[in-house]
């Protein structure tokens, strides 16, 4: 059984919905061992409660270092002895030395087709831009932010008359399928890492409307 940390900051949609879909058996052989937030009033440790998952806060206002805080959080993490680490909505800049620490089982999802819009306000710049599609990226993490090799993207259309709360509700309904899928696809073993490329074997195109390359093609 893989075991996963999940890093939050506020209500946590994509934590709830890891949560909903490890209940449903839909992850695998992966089971979600502890929610940690850096806010004690972040509304997703109760749900992560309430699902009777053990649940942290390591407060980023207590430490005067950005470093300080990663080694706290770090410690942490580690004593849960994950497999992998996720990133639900975790709004903190990690250091170097965090992600390279966690290199290889660190995710994060990004609400663009990255590397479009990577920061914040993503929808609205969207819009701005007239993009014709727009969606979201499950990633690993790497230092440069929102930037990593990437495991599976889905996109959805931009529609006329969209403003950025329609476009932010289609995105992350495309997120709540996609994040659970490329967990899944961790645990079991069929991701695979070479010079910056991410391939999934045994996996559908359709698994995600945007996919990475996949075994046998070219």
């Amino acid at each position: 059984m893989k075991r996963i940390v999940i890093l939050i900051s506020g209500r946590g949609s994509n934590m709830a919905r890891l949560i909903e879909a490890s209940l449903a058996g839909e992850l695998g052989q992966a089971g979600i061992v502890a929610v940690l937030a850096n806010r004690a009033d972040a509304a997703g440790l109760r749900i992560a409660a309430a699902a009777n998952i053990p649940t942290g806060v390591i407060e980023h206002r207590a430490y005067p270092r950005r470093e300080d805080f990663d080694q706290a959080l770090a410690a942490t993490i580690d004593a849960h002895a994950p497999d992998l680490v996720v990133l639900a909505g975790f709004m903190r800049i990690l250091t170097e030395g965090f992600v390279r620490h966690y290199e290889g089982r660190l995710v994060n999802i990004h609400p663009s087709l990255l590397p479009l819009f990577p920061g914040l306000d993503t929808h609205r710049r969207a819009l701005a831009e007239g993009v014709r599609l727009h969606g979201c990226t499950v990633h690993f993490v790497t230092p440069l932010l929102d930037h990593g090799p990437i495991i599976a993207q889905a996109a959805v259309p931009v529609l006329d008359g969209d403003d950025e709360e329609r476009l932010a509700a289609r995105v992350l309904a495309e997120e709540h399928r996609v994040y659970p899928l490329a967990v899944r696809w961790f645990a079991e073993g069929r991701l695979t890492l070479a010079a910056g490329r991410v391939r999934v074997a045994g996996a559908q195109r359709e698994e995600a409307l945007i996919a990475p390359l996949l075994n046998g093609e070219t």
